[in-house]
């Protein structure tokens, strides 16, 4: 555990763990709809979809779009905070027949999960947007580290106007500030009744 967190940040960061694990227990998480989304799909299906690699999901849940990725040639790891999800994830792929490594741990904290990379790319679907703000450059940092080469960043995430909180949201500000090296490519606004985007990044394929 990294001692310099304050009292308060480690107060936000088990608040942020509870919610998550509150919305699976009761089974109405509403960024777990069991769809995969026409964002992924496009890029994964769609004309100049990409050449099928190694894909590291950020929140992955019970585990619809890790199955979805493996089910069209993806090399699949994924990781979720909450227990129960993973145990649904891991459930959901061995039902498919499909290979994939489903890992519980936070997504800011990927060198204790012995996740190595690289990975061409990385799906995250609001697993940032709910990170305090103290552990953001840790996750950015942890994506860098295991980014191939020209590797992309396929990010959803509200806005912050969504929620009445300090914790919640993201801005296409913020995420050129958080990951240098990176450059974001696109912002889409999702079609949510309050604020939300579709982010790409792409990961320089001189950067260092």
């Amino acid at each position: 555990m990294d001692e310099t967190r304050t009292a308060a940040e480690l107060d936000q960061e088990a608040a942020v763990r509870g919610l998550l694990e509150d919305y699976y227990r009761d089974g109405k998480p509403p960024w777990d709809s069991g769809v995969t989304p026409p964002e992924l799909v496009a890029l994964i299906e769609g004309p100049g979809a990409l050449t099928p690699g190694h894909v590291l999901e950020l929140g992955c849940g019970t585990g619809t779009n890790a199955v979805y990725l493996a089910r069209h040639g993806w090399r699949v790891a994924a990781v979720d905070l909450v227990d129960r999800a993973v145990r649904q994830a891991r459930e959901k792929a061995h039902a498919a027949g499909v290979d994939v490594t489903v890992l519980c741990g936070d997504a800011t904290q990927l060198d204790d999960m012995g996740l190595h990379g690289p990975y061409d790319l990385f799906f995250d679907l609001s697993c940032y947007c709910g990170i305090p703000l103290h552990r953001r450059d840790a996750y950015a940092a942890g994506l860098t580290k295991r980014a191939a080469a020209g590797a992309r960043l396929l990010m959803f995430g509200y806005g912050p106007e969504s929620f009445d909180d300090p914790i919640s949201g993201v801005t296409a500000d913020e995420l050129r500030a958080r990951f240098p090296g990176w450059r974001l490519t696109d912002v889409t606004p999702g079609t949510n009744p309050f604020p939300t985007f579709w982010f790409t990044l792409y990961r320089s394929a001189t950067a260092a």
